[in-house]
C-alpha cells in the first residue's frame, strides 16, 4: 500500500511538470532540402544569457545527432522566442442549491478555484527558410517554470523541452 502512494505522488508530480507542444509545418515543405541551419543573428529569445546558452547547446547537439549542421551559410534558420506568464488554475469545484415544486424553480451555483496558479514559459522555436525568408516549421512548447530553480533543473527541463519539441521533427508527411 505504501509503494503505492509513493507511485501516485510521482506519478502526480512528473505529469505536474509536462510538456504540451504544438507543433505547425508548411505541407509543402520537402524536408530533406534542409541540411544545414545556424540562428537569426538578432534572436531576442528572451531567456537570460545563462539559459539562452544552455539551450542552445541542448538544441545543438539534438539537431546534429538528427543529421543537422550547424553552417555560416545555411539552408535554414532558428529564431527563438521565449515568454513568462502566469496560468489559471484549471480546476474548480461547482457548489450548486436548487428548489422547485408547484411549476417554480430556482438554483444558485458557484465555482470555487481550486489549488494555486502557476508560472509557465512559452518557447517558440521557428523554422524559416533562408533563401525564401518564409516559415516552415514551428514548435510551440509549454512547461510549469520555477524562476529561482537551480542551475542544474533549469538544464534539466530544457532538456524536455527540446526532446518533447524535436521528436517529431521531421514531420513525417503522409
Amino acid at each position: 500500500m505504501r509503494n503505492l502512494l509513493y507511485i501516485l505522488v510521482l506519478c502526480f508530480l512528473v505529469s505536474c511538470n509536462a510538456v504540451r507542444v504544438n507543433y505547425d509545418y508548411d505541407k509543402a515543405t520537402d524536408f530533406s532540402n534542409y541540411v544545414t541551419y545556424n540562428y537569426f543573428e538578432d534572436m531576442e529569445s528572451g531567456l537570460s544569457q545563462l539559459d539562452e546558452k544552455r539551450l542552445l547547446d541542448i538544441l545543438d547537439s539534438t539537431l546534429q545527432a538528427k543529421g543537422y549542421l550547424l553552417s555560416e551559410e545555411p539552408e535554414f534558420l532558428i529564431n527563438i522566442k521565449s515568454f513568462v506568464f502566469q496560468s489559471n488554475s484549471g480546476n474548480n469545484v461547482g457548489v450548486g442549491v436548487g428548489g422547485g415544486g408547484r411549476n417554480v424553480g430556482g438554483g444558485l451555483s458557484i465555482g470555487i478555484p481550486v489549488g494555486n496558479s502557476g508560472i509557465q514559459r512559452q518557447i517558440l522555436f521557428d523554422f524559416v527558410d533562408a533563401n525564401k525568408n518564409s516559415l516552415f516549421w514551428q514548435a510551440d512548447t509549454q512547461i510549469g517554470f520555477r524562476d529561482n530553480a537551480a542551475p542544474i533543473d533549469r538544464e534539466e527541463q530544457l532538456k524536455r523541452v527540446v526532446a518533447k519539441a524535436f521528436s517529431k521533427y521531421p514531420p513525417e508527411l503522409k
